[in-house]
Order: C-alpha cells, then sequence, then structure tokens
C-alpha cells in the first residue's frame, strides 16, 4: 500500500497480508500481517519512517506504478556546479 506524509511529503509503500478466517462459531475476522508479523491496518496509526508524523495519507493499490514521479529517488541528485549569480550589483567604490 502507498502512502505519504503530509508533513514531510514523503512517499513510500509497504506491504500488508490480509488473512481471513471464521471459528467454529461462523464469526469472521481478519489479521493484518506486515512483514510476516501481525500489525494493526493500515488505516489505524501508520507513521512515516522518515520522521515519525502521524499524519499520513494511503494511495490505492498500484497507484504508485501509474505515478513513478512520486517514488523518491534511491540516491540523492547530483549537485549542480553552476555557480550562483547574484542578482545585487557590486559598488561601484
Amino acid at each position: 500500500m502507498p502512502f505519504e506524509c503530509r508533513h514531510c511529503w514523503h512517499v513510500w509503500q509497504e506491504d500488508y497480508v490480509v488473512r481471513h478466517f471464521e471459528n467454529d462459531h461462523g464469526n469472521t475476522g481478519e489479521i493484518w500481517l506486515r512483514r510476516g508479523l501481525p500489525a494493526a491496518p493500515p488505516s489505524a496509526g501508520v507513521s512515516c519512517p522518515q520522521c515519525g508524523c502521524q499524519d499520513v495519507t494511503m494511495f490505492p493499490d498500484g497507484y504508485l506504478s501509474r505515478h513513478p514521479e512520486l517514488i523518491p529517488p534511491a540516491e540523492p541528485p547530483a549537485p549542480d556546479a553552476t555557480p550562483l549569480l547574484t542578482p545585487v550589483r557590486k559598488p561601484l567604490y
């Protein structure tokens, strides 16, 4: 499931497995797993792995594959070697 932090705008994806079950009395339920361990459903308190903020929004499954520009690069971009020019004129004296 793709997520986006509304504080630092970090975008990431976490994979969940949902197991549905039924007990002997006919009651149904589900267990959410993340990395093979029980986890809360994604709608319940996901925290941003970058800044820790809990103001996170979810996207529908497959959203990032249709919007690859949202996936941050693995490596930061190389710095631009172009010198910066100032718009302030140098004093005449």
